[in-house]
């Protein structure tokens, strides 16, 4: 392909949506990094994705606020004037939210984790699927741990189930566009977001939960979110991809 294709990148500035904005500058897209809190982060990302020749964009939001949502994708377009693909990596998950299961005194992290898993997919699938042309791909990210039903994780399996419904919906809602959207499920990925507020002893058990007996990596998740992205996933659509080691 010719023209320089672009990407947008929510939550793109640390774990698995850094490597994500990283593998998609090595295929050759020039790469808007969204970002909710961390600017140093998201300017280093930009940083490296210069490095290697390809043009880079920071934009702070939150993806829950409607107005944060499309700052992202015009700020995309005024430095860019294109957008072929939004890859959707933000997202939050509290273990102070979610360790005491269903009790009333969850009901603020769970407002939270569906405010930004689940609106803030809607907000962000949404403003997609209006900007992006004949061609395009839409990546939502989701969880592998929706299969397992892990007790005390209902707020966020439940946010994450509902943004994998929005994806196959959305998919029917574009026939005719030749948009591709699709969603990827990680297992437990060794990054700041698994470890925190987690055991040693919880840590271990869920290393060896894949048969594999491993954590995934990052770049274990961004290989498979750039074949999603590359011509040759042109009839995967609608679909959830579990890349979690073969645990579920």
């Amino acid at each position: 392909m010719n023209e320089r294709r672009v990407a947008l990148v929510t939550g793109g500035s640390r774990g698995i949506g850094r490597a994500v904005a990283l593998r998609l500058a090595v295929d050759g897209f020039d790469v808007t990094v969204g970002y909710a809190g961390r600017k140093d982060a998201a300017s280093e990302v930009v940083r490296e994705i210069e490095k290697m020749g390809r043009k880079a964009l920071e934009v702070q939001g939150d993806i829950s606020v409607k107005r944060d949502v499309e700052n992202i994708f015009e700020a995309t377009l005024n430095r860019f004037g294109r957008l072929d693909a939004v890859v959707n990596c933000a997202g939050v998950m509290s273990m102070s939210g979610v360790a005491g299961g269903f009790t009333d005194a969850n009901i603020e992290a769970f407002d939270r984790m569906t405010a930004v898993n689940l609106r803030g997919a809607f907000l962000v699938l949404a403003k997609a699927a209006e900007i992006l042309n004949e061609g395009g791909r839409i990546v939502q990210f989701s969880t592998s741990a929706i299969v397992p039903a892990f007790p005390k994780y209902g707020p966020y399996t439940a946010s994450k189930a509902g943004a994998e419904l929005l994806v196959r919906v959305l998919a029917n809602e574009l026939r005719g566009r030749k948009i591709t959207v699709n969603a990827i499920a990680p297992g437990p990925v060794a990054t700041e977001l698994f470890f925190e507020g987690k055991s040693e002893e919880f840590i271990q058990k869920m290393t060896k939960l894949p048969p594999l007996e491993r954590l995934g990596e990052p770049e274990d998740i961004s290989s498979v979110v750039s074949f999603m992205l590359s011509d040759d996933s042109g009839w995967l659509n609608g679909q959830v991809v579990r890349v979690n080691g073969g645990y579920v």
